[in-house]
């Protein structure tokens, strides 16, 4: 049965995924200052990596959950989710150069070129950047097209992703978490290639014209 949530209900169900996408910043935030991890900085740059995958999978589970429900309006919710993506993802980040490289740019880059889950990590963030940049109504308007285009890029930055979290748990011999979500990007990612493969063959399809009639003499 569809859902269709009313303004009213629609702004108190955006609010609610607001929030609950804020909560685990928050609690990394709250534990870090009350000195509670043993390694902040381990548990600064796992949590905000972890969020910004998971959220990764929000973003991208939002097309195929609208396509088998029939609730459009999921759609709606897919810009903040992704904005909350980049930002877990430059948490991750910052916490790469400020905590581990004190905002030396030339060490940073130096162990992004000689550590290769790094290098497929920083690849990964360097490409969400133009998604976010261009995520408000004004640019979208403004690349027509080509908007649609960019934002394909996802398709790169999800194995990406995968890839530098498989690494980054492969440190400590735990493949369970990334085969797990691994294979829920894989499934995502194979669903919106289905479709589109689906779509592109409706498209070339001739159209059936009907066959002349019977000339009678």
């Amino acid at each position: 049965m569809a859902f269709n949530p009313t303004p009213v209900q629609f702004k108190a169900l955006k609010a609610g995924v607001f929030v609950l996408a804020l909560l685990p910043f928050l609690r990394m935030a709250w534990l870090t200052a009350q000195g509670v991890p043993v390694d902040p900085v381990e548990f600064l740059t796992h949590g905000s990596g972890d969020w910004a995958l998971y959220l990764l999978c929000a973003t991208l589970a939002v097309t195929p959950l609208r396509r088998l429900t029939g609730w459009n309006w999921l759609v709606r919710l897919r810009r903040m989710i992704g904005l909350y993506t980049f930002f877990y993802a430059f948490m991750h980040f910052m916490t790469f150069l400020w905590f581990d490289h004190f905002f030396d740019v030339a060490a940073m880059w130096k162990d992004v070129l000689k550590r290769p889950f790094i290098t497929v990590g920083f690849a990964a963030f360097v490409l969400l950047i133009p998604l976010a940049a261009t995520s408000t109504n004004a640019m979208i308007k403004r690349l027509g097209r080509n908007w649609a285009r960019l934002h394909k890029l996802i398709y790169v930055i999800a194995p990406l992703a995968i890839l530098h979290y498989w690494w980054m748990k492969a440190g400590k011999h735990n493949f369970e978490q990334p085969i797990v979500w691994g294979s829920v990007v894989a499934v995502l990612l194979l669903l919106r290639v289905w479709w589109s493969v689906g779509r592109s063959r409706v498209e070339k399809r001739p159209e059936k014209r009907p066959a002349p009639a019977s000339v009678r003499t």
